[in-house]
């Protein structure tokens, strides 16, 4: 069929060697394309479409009179002759206005018989193709947005999720946390609304203790500031997902708890692979079916919070704006700094020591070993 075309377009030329554009629409609804032909000197050079978003009532013939008056007006080029599929009620005005901007004749009109005729039928065509393939890419999309978000709050009991808001905290060994907020809107990602979160409060890898501090300065800020119409936080989600399970999860009611706020809270659970398992909602661990859409989003969401902190967090890496961790521990200097790195090879391990083997480092003593298992494990009984 495709060589069939190209063979319809090479003997669909004018002896005369004349310019012409030749313009057609399909409509379905509300949605409509147009369909442009370029013919120059004779030949056809080129195609552009165009998605145009009409009312359900309109026909053909407006459709088409409104894009002429849009798509001339805004084209340094007239040809000389303009084709359409069907006559329109302001052709001749149009044709007038086209002559004024070009200088010469214009012709606007409708090819009834002939290599003019087919070269119509062909852009018709090729317009409603264009029309029936973006209709099925906008179904498949709506299916991985708008149906997913139905699938979560069905499976979850909620009238709705259009505003889903998630969280994470993150943080690379040795250095400082940081937290993210990124948004979905109708199963899409808002990035205008995304928020990070350098961590102020909190000393240590704390994740809970984080994101008590995340989540009060997200909530506090979006009641204090209702009027900020331009900022992120004002407008309340439906459902906050939190990566993790169920401390995460009591974290989050905890301080929505403290700020008389009611929103749902759903944790999003990994397994070992530290791949999403399922949802944890109203202390039961929900299952998903993996190869739903809905899954799909959720595991969407949770990688997309996870990447935006860990960006975060390299941005501030690379701009020096962070420093070792274990310079925050009191009494512990350069020296003991670095034999902790040099002996356990990151905070990771450091934070797993207790103090009988803190205080085996040569350059440690019981104080000082006391002082860095308390830092790294102060408030972590927070659920």
């Amino acid at each position: 069929q495709s060589v069939q075309r190209i063979g319809e377009r090479q003997k669909i030329t004018d002896q005369h060697g004349e310019d012409k554009d030749v313009v057609a629409v399909a409509q379905d609804g509300e949605d409509a394309v147009a369909q442009v032909f370029f013919v120059r000197s004779g030949k056809l050079i080129g195609r552009d479409h165009f998605f145009l978003n009409v009312a359900k009532g309109d026909s053909h013939a407006a459709i088409l009179s409104s894009f002429l008056k849009q798509f001339y007006s805004g084209t340094p080029f007239i040809p000389k002759e303009i084709m359409l599929q069907e006559e329109i009620e302001d052709r001749e005005v149009i044709a007038q206005w086209l002559e004024g901007k070009k200088g010469k004749k214009v012709s606007v009109h409708v090819p009834k018989k002939g290599t003019k005729e087919k070269l119509v039928e062909l852009a018709m065509q090729n317009a409603e193709l264009v029309l029936s393939q973006d209709r099925e890419r906008i179904k498949r999309e709506e299916g991985r947005t708008i149906g997913a978000v139905k699938e979560i709050a069905e499976l979850l009991g909620l009238p709705g999720a259009e505003r889903m808001e998630a969280y994470d905290i993150s943080n690379i060994s040795g250095f400082q946390s940081v937290g993210s907020m990124v948004v979905y809107e109708k199963g899409k990602p808002k990035k205008s609304d995304y928020r990070k979160f350098r961590i102020k409060t909190v000393k240590g890898a704390n994740d809970y203790a984080s994101m008590e501090e995340v989540l009060t300065r997200r909530f506090v800020h979006g009641q204090e500031n209702p009027e900020e119409t331009d900022c992120g936080f004002t407008r309340f989600p439906d459902l906050i997902l939190m990566d993790g399970g169920r401390g995460q999860v009591n974290i989050a009611l905890q301080v929505l708890e403290k700020l008389k706020l009611s929103i749902p809270v759903c944790g999003m659970v990994k397994d070992d692979r530290h791949r999403t398992r399922g949802l944890y909602y109203k202390n039961c661990e929900i299952p998903i079916d993996r190869n739903s859409e809905g899954f799909k989003l959720i595991t969407r969401i949770q990688d997309e919070a996870h990447r935006f902190a860990i960006e975060y967090l390299r941005s501030l890496r690379s701009k020096g704006q962070v420093h070792s961790i274990l310079d925050d521990i009191p009494g512990i200097g350069p020296a003991r700094r670095k034999a902790l790195m040099k002996h356990f090879m990151g905070a990771d391990n450091i934070r797993q020591a207790d103090v009988e083997e803190l205080k085996q480092i040569p350059s440690m003593n019981e104080k000082a070993a006391r002082a860095v298992f308390e830092f790294f494990h102060e408030g972590e009984n927070m659920e």
